[in-house]
């Protein structure tokens, strides 16, 4: 076989026992964990917005990022729930280029898996304790799920995973709010199909043990654009995208219909600046439509402290994206408080 096996991984417990969550945090997270459940399930009428960078490279910039994001969380809670966009794993569409902290704690260094793990525990533990907020991140390896699940209240799976049946079926186990991405494709039925599995208990393997879980709830739909066989970006963010979404979820009869828009990748054309535009026309159609305002629970924005991005290189700007480029913090703050007004 062609694998070299070069250090054997540290199991969950091992990681959890150097950085463990307090009882006061994990408190926390479960009120956190609670409420986002409600505002998936219609329980709760607060607005999600899901905010952060495209990919956290940097722990203290994305602390302090964090941190800023804390405040505004406040001023605005009893209409917008925030939840920090703290993404530790970037896929790959053709497996080369940077893959997030996870796999590199150093982007300028060579893959380190193991001081990834430490790395990302780190981050969500930090910005935890400094701002007692609960973050998102997508699950881009099911595998790695032991070692932050008393940590996150809220997992994205990708465009590329959505399909997969492990994905699938490990989401099932997960008691947090699970977003299924539409595929690359933009194929609703394939999404749908994704939640239906999510929302199902299963028997399989998972971490090296035979286990049983008996479905989540909370796992919903997560609209991101779509790429033509062309190879155009096409959006489905529009007010007809949303009500066929509502109608499909009708027909398939699943549980806590949900849906979060996220506002970049194909649905923006990857013009970071359009974000603005489409939160806007997503708080136009919750207005317009009754339907559309029980379906769509929130919308995910690609943020950080400075817009734009950049290339990986040894004199990275601070606070700027070295992956898909992002709103800055000025026009970060004014569209959450945006946000709050229009509901």
């Amino acid at each position: 076989m062609s694998f070299t096996y070069i250090t054997k991984m540290p199991t969950p417990e091992e990681i959890k026992e150097r950085f463990p969550v307090s009882k006061e945090l994990a408190e926390i997270k479960a009120k956190r964990d609670k409420e986002i459940n409600d505002i998936i399930a219609g329980r709760d009428n607060r607005f999600l917005m899901i905010v952060g960078p495209c990919s956290a490279d940097n722990e203290d910039s994305v602390c302090e990022y964090i941190n800023r994001l804390a405040t505004v969380a406040d001023k605005v809670k009893e209409k917008v729930y925030i939840v920090p966009r703290i993404y530790t794993n970037k896929p790959r569409t053709t497996g080369s280029g940077y893959k997030g902290i996870a796999s590199q704690p150093d982007p300028t260094a060579k893959p380190d898996m193991v001081e990834g793990l430490i790395a990302v525990r780190k981050l969500h533990l930090r910005a935890m304790e400094e701002t007692h907020l609960t973050s998102a991140d997508e699950m881009l390896y099911p595998e790695n799920w032991p070692y932050v699940d008393d940590l996150l209240s809220y997992v994205a799976i990708g465009a590329r995973s959505v399909e997969d049946q492990h994905h699938r079926l490990v989401v099932s186990g997960f008691d947090v709010a699970s977003g299924m991405k539409n595929p690359t494709s933009g194929d609703y039925a394939v999404m749908l199909n994704s939640v239906y599995a999510a929302q199902h208990g299963h028997h399989f393997s998972f971490a090296g043990s035979e286990v049983r879980t008996t479905g989540n709830p909370y796992a919903h739909t997560i609209l991101r654009g779509a790429v033509s066989k062309h190879g155009n970006n096409t959006q489905n963010y529009h007010y007809e995208d949303l009500i066929r979404l509502s109608r499909m979820y009708e027909e398939m009869e699943l549980i806590n219909p949900a849906c979060i828009v996220d506002v970049n990748h194909s649905n923006s054309n990857k013009q970071f600046k359009e974000q603005i535009r489409i939160v806007r026309e997503v708080m136009h159609n919750r207005r317009y439509s009754d339907e559309i305002k029980s379906l769509v629970k929130g919308v995910m924005v690609e943020s950080y402290l400075v817009e734009g991005n950049q290339p990986i290189s040894e004199n990275q700007v601070y606070g700027q994206s070295i992956t898909d480029a992002c709103l800055g913090w000025d026009d970060t703050e004014k569209l959450i408080l945006e946000v709050a007004e229009m509901l």
